[in-house]
């Protein structure tokens, strides 16, 4: 079968999950060719190998990494070209569609981003519109670059035993254009990453204020879970805008999405709508929230969520 290039998105080393989507779904359209930028691949090998990695390609120079994106186009398009590749999938985050569009230019074909699913023959799907209408598309000609949405496929594990090669791409002076001057670490907090949380506890414009978020935070740190938040909330500055949860934040899809205070506006909804269980707690029993969810409280979130997280916290 042929190759599918995907681009590992990893941070010093750790994997992170929407690469494991992207092998995924690279295997069910052909042979998964993980392509490895930098350093720390010693650590994650037994995690690409664990979901489906049939070849690994190992660029370890420190100068494709000391540079802004154009150096990663530039070996995924010599990849691309030598080894025949089917398709190329990476992440549709900020970087990533970034790199899709310098990568179409140089191998002149077409681009598709915020992709939920490819089916065979390379067709996308994408969701738009808040998940109103569901789109497809396909790249005419050319090798398909495919940005893929993070939390769009569910990973699975299909042990392999990956060929790791070697390789390196001659850089140009426009590859070397914006180089990186400083790498500032965001410091972590104990709780999970919002986009790779088994369990995301969001809220939104019933919270109220920016101290009642400690309520939110309450909850989530009785369950180990992640805090989201609704656009309402961020844009009044009563949450940080990185936990923005819907259609211009962040799409999580986690085992469990408690709403608090979340009205279900279609662009909130677009965000979280694929999460395994959905639980909203809202004082308006027309709240367009219940619609989606699995269970839903129609109540005060200042007297259930504190007895909520109360009863939790004796149950441990």
């Amino acid at each position: 079968m042929s190759e599918i290039l995907v681009l590992v998105d990893h941070v010093d080393g750790e994997v992170k999950k929407v690469t494991l989507e992207l092998l995924t779904l690279a295997n069910r359209l052909g042979d998964a060719a993980a392509v490895w930028v930098g350093a720390g691949y010693e650590g994650s090998k037994e995690k690409l190998a664990e979901y489906g990695a049939k070849k690994v390609y190992l660029a370890a120079d420190e100068e494709l990494t000391s540079y802004v994106v154009a150096p990663k186009a530039a070996l995924l398009a010599q990849l691309a070209q030598d080894r025949g590749a089917a398709a190329v999938l990476v992440a549709a985050t900020g970087e990533g569609k970034e790199i899709a569009g310098r990568l179409a230019v140089k191998l002149g074909t077409g681009v598709l981003t915020d992709v939920v699913d490819v089916a065979e023959g390379f067709v996308a799907e994408h969701s738009i519109f808040g998940g109103a209408i569901v789109a497809h598309a396909k790249v005419k000609e050319g090798t398909p670059v495919i940005a893929v949405r993070p939390n769009s496929i569910a990973p699975e594990a299909a042990p392999a035993t990956p060929a790791e090669e070697q390789v390196s791409v001659a850089l140009s002076d426009t590859d070397k254009a914006a180089r990186i001057v400083e790498r500032v670490v965001e410091e972590k907090g104990e709780r999970p990453d919002l986009t790779e949380a088994a369990i995301v506890v969001s809220g939104g414009r019933g919270v109220g204020s920016a101290e009642n978020f400690k309520i939110i935070e309450g909850l989530a740190d009785s369950l180990g879970a992640a805090v989201g938040a609704s656009r309402a909330a961020t844009d009044a500055g009563w949450y940080p805008h990185q936990f923005q949860v819907g259609q211009t934040g962040k799409t999580v899809s986690p085992q469990l999405y408690i709403a608090a205070g979340i009205s279900g506006a279609i662009q909130h909804r677009a965000g979280m709508q694929t999460s395994k269980t959905i639980v909203a707690i809202n004082k308006d029993a027309e709240a367009p929230i219940f619609e989606l969810v699995d269970f839903g409280v129609v109540g005060d979130l200042f007297q259930i969520v504190p007895q909520l997280t109360e009863e939790i916290n004796k149950r441990k």
